[in-house]
């Protein structure tokens, strides 16, 4: 499976989990247009969430990639057949510039021809790179391949897929919805989803309740029942992420979402002005800095610095950390 990947359904309590120093590196990209594009480097694995590469983002990816000392791609993340997430053009080049070890696609079906053409684009890659003898898996995620994932939702460093668990009629309820947590902070990615039901599954869980420090807005930011005060409460990011344009035509975050992530006191940072770069601060174990910066400068439009829960947690004793996963915990007798 590559880095591995785990369904998070189960209750088992973690045991012996150790905190690790990874530097670990999360960048939003203002793509100049409609449309989501991040990366997630974490212990030398660098993945692109969504396959959009624009003329404003071309050059902070490759930034980006220096930074990381990577001239590939390891993982292309993709959650939704959407053209703001996964643009045939862009997917072209992506995959001749940066070519990726492992494709995660959408596991639904969709009649457009967007959708069509860069599915036939990716198997033929996979193809083209294995008569090659060059190491390469494209992977559909869909309910049979979550259904088969190992069952896990303890503290850990490798990442969680939700979502789909089955498959809706609408098809933004069907993006694929992932947890990266190979680093010291944990980043959740969850499409186009907008369905109460995926909100309520996603509450459910101990991991997405009690590990998630960068939440990217489901949609962009639009209003509905996952951009929610209920929701947020329930998942206590410590902060989210929105992707506009720098006109932001659709407006994105709905106001309502704004004024629900500041009631709670939760920042919200958008590609609007420029890149978002988040970092782990040397030992890489406990501290992370943000930094929105204004377009193609290096001027910064606002910076902050958090704890990651990661941190948190594993530092906890035994004790605490039942009592914080399981409300009412009073301790082994």
């Amino acid at each position: 499976m590559g880095r591995e990947d785990f369904a998070a359904i189960t209750t088992r309590e973690n045991k012996n989990m150790e905190l690790k120093a990874i530097h670990t590196r999360f960048r939003a990209y203002q793509l100049g247009e409609p449309g989501s594009s991040f990366s997630y480097f974490a212990d030398n694995h660098f993945t692109l969430i969504e396959a959009k590469l624009t003329a404003r983002s071309i050059e902070s990816l490759a930034e980006e990639m220096r930074i990381c000392a990577k001239t590939e791609i390891d993982t292309l993340h993709i959650t939704s057949w959407d053209m703001d997430h996964c643009n045939l053009r862009e997917l072209k080049e992506i995959l001749a510039t940066l070519m990726p070890k492992r494709i995660e696609y959408p596991g639904y079906d969709h009649d457009s021809e967007n959708a069509k053409n860069c599915l036939s684009e990716i198997i033929s890659y996979q193809s083209s790179r294995r008569k090659a003898a060059l190491r390469m898996l494209a992977q559909r995620i869909d309910p049979p391949y979550i259904e088969g994932l190992n069952k896990s939702d303890e503290i850990g460093y490798s990442d969680l897929i939700f979502h789909p668990k089955e498959i809706f009629p609408n098809s933004n309820d069907n993006s694929t919805v992932k947890v990266f947590r190979g680093g010291m902070f944990n980043v959740a990615s969850l499409g186009d989803i907008e369905h109460p039901n995926i909100g309520a599954m996603l509450r459910r869980s101990r991991a997405f309740k009690n590990e998630i420090d960068v939440l990217i807005l489901a949609h962009h930011g639009s209003k509905n029942a996952i951009n929610s005060k209920n929701f947020f409460q329930a998942v206590k990011p410590s902060l989210v992420i929105c992707s506009s344009d720098y006109d932001n035509q659709y407006g994105h975050p709905h106001d309502e979402v704004k004024t629900a992530l500041h009631e709670l006191g939760t920042r919200i940072f958008t590609t609007k002005t420029g890149d978002v770069v988040i970092e782990s601060i040397p030992n890489h174990r406990k501290e992370y800095s943000i930094k929105n910066y204004i377009s193609n400068s290096d001027k910064l439009s606002s910076r902050d610095q958090y704890i990651s829960k990661k941190f948190r947690l594993l530092s906890m004793n035994s004790d605490t950390l039942r009592a914080r996963q399981n409300p009412g915990f009073k301790g082994l007798k």
